[in-house]
């Protein structure tokens, strides 16, 4: 007889799979390879590794790169994203998974992918400025948010007491990434990392654009996932925002909904670590 303990987890882990990985158009998970750019049990395994971490620092980032104007108005002309808003996600979730832990040819043919796919991508703000994705200062706002962001998602839900070494090591080793992407300045320390956030945040502006797309983004729901999984992600990365960005995007973070959500979000990552067999 099938033990229901091992069916419940495989259901878990077939479903959590189905939102990241569309079967129809033959996408699979990424199998972790001995030769991937990065060897395993590092920092950067490891944080990429948390789904929920992943998934609540991965909103947090959305939100603050859509305070950079042109990362903004890229996605504004570019992305079909108002359509195809869980398609982008998995796309990117794909890249991560691919650069983390996949073999490196893989890896660096998903990077020249990404660099042929910005050099088309470009135009004018609504102000007459031009912009490019291939732009070394925007693609560092991108990078530092998602660094950060991740870290922040892993730190939060898996393990606050991460030394500090290993924070470090982490931003090296993504900052190799980055630097395939053109990104400038990358960190490669969580105190360099904090700086160019500082540096950084003089790039950026509110608008009724950016809040707009802040709301598409908290309210669009990828399929397969639950209503209640989707609140307590959203609500986990709003409260992981800065004071100043939740401002900007005229996001409200009521206390009593912050903690239910970490608490949730805490109890969902602990059950998905056990579905997938993560210590």
């Amino acid at each position: 007889m099938a033990d229901p303990v091992e069916s419940l987890r495989l259901r878990l882990v077939a479903q959590v799979r189905g939102v990241f990985h569309d079967a129809s158009k033959g996408h699979t998970p990424t199998p972790p390879s001995d030769e991937a750019l990065f060897v395993r049990d590092t920092p950067i395994r490891m944080v990429h590794a948390d789904i929920v971490g992943m998934m609540t620092g991965g909103v947090r980032a959305l939100l603050l790169q859509m305070l950079h104007p042109h990362a903004l108005q890229g996605v504004l002309d570019h992305s079909n994203f108002r359509a195809d808003m869980h398609g982008r996600l998995q796309r990117t979730a794909r890249f991560i998974a691919v650069t983390t832990y996949g073999h490196r040819d893989e890896a660096l043919k998903a990077i020249d992918r990404v660099n042929r796919i910005h050099a088309r991508v470009g135009g004018t703000l609504p102000d007459g400025t031009p912009y490019s994705a291939t732009d070394p200062r925007t693609l560092a706002w991108v990078h530092v948010t998602e660094a950060q962001s991740f870290l922040a998602g892993y730190l939060r839900h898996v393990r606050p007491s991460m030394p500090i070494a290993e924070q470090d090591e982490y931003y090296r080793q993504f900052a190799g990434v980055a630097r395939m992407l053109g990104a400038d300045p990358v960190p490669e320390t969580r105190a360099e990392a904090d700086r160019i956030f500082r540096e950084l945040r003089h790039d950026l502006a509110t608008s009724r654009e950016a809040r707009e797309v802040a709301q598409l983004v908290l309210s669009q729901r990828p399929k397969g996932t639950p209503l209640a999984v989707q609140t307590m992600i959203t609500a986990d990365a709003v409260a992981m925002l800065p004071n100043w960005a939740a401002a900007m995007l005229n996001l409200q973070r009521p206390v009593l909904t912050a903690l239910p959500a970490r608490a949730a979000t805490w109890g969902m990552g602990r059950t998905l670590r056990w579905a997938f067999r993560q210590g």
